[in-house]
């Protein structure tokens, strides 16, 4: 009958290789609370920006300031962070949803509000046969589907339409051959 102390000295080093990625797999899943809000209601401002470092865009909203902090120009998800006149943090969250893109009112907003409700845009186009400037925003729609919302804007900045469909940039049809 063979000793399973020879093979326990043998997987030792192994066992304490994997362990040790794990416990460090462990550690970096902290990583996923980036995706939860961080910060509470009723911070201060400037705790708000030590912790979420500066934002990428600051828009006025009457006695609000609105703060885009925006994660990159692959990622499907935009925070907005709505700072009251008392200097503390009234809301953190992630815009990019059906719910704000359904919420746009074509023939009234602006690219202002626009920008306020759902932030820079992943992409801005200009198409050769409509005589509107697009603004692309790829995003996670309910979480699930690779989608790309997007507001057409006249010459004057008003919102023509807004228009959603499935995202080229996960499009994996574009490479079968």
């Amino acid at each position: 009958m063979p000793s399973f102390v020879p093979l326990l000295q043998r997987t030792r080093p192994r066992l304490a290789a994997a362990l040790l990625a794990l416990s460090a797999l462990c550690a970096l899943s902290g990583c996923a609370s980036l995706l939860q809000p961080p910060v509470q209601p009723g911070e201060p401002e400037d705790q708000v920006v030590a912790r979420l470092g500066p934002p990428t865009n600051v828009y006025p909203d009457g006695n609000v300031r609105v703060f885009e902090y925006g994660a990159g120009p692959f990622s499907q998800y935009q925070y907005m962070a709505r700072i009251g006149p008392d200097h503390r943090l009234i809301s953190y969250e992630q815009v990019w949803t059906i719910e704000n893109f359904r919420a746009i009112r074509p023939k009234q907003d602006t690219k202002l509000d626009v920008l306020r409700r759902v932030g820079r845009p992943t992409e801005v186009t200009r198409y050769a046969r409509i005589p509107f400037e697009a603004w692309n925003y790829g995003y996670k729609e309910s979480g699930v589907w690779n989608s790309q919302m997007t507001v057409y804007f006249t010459d004057q900045g008003i919102v023509e339409k807004v228009e959603n469909g499935p995202d080229p940039r996960y499009d994996d049809s574009r490479f079968r051959f």
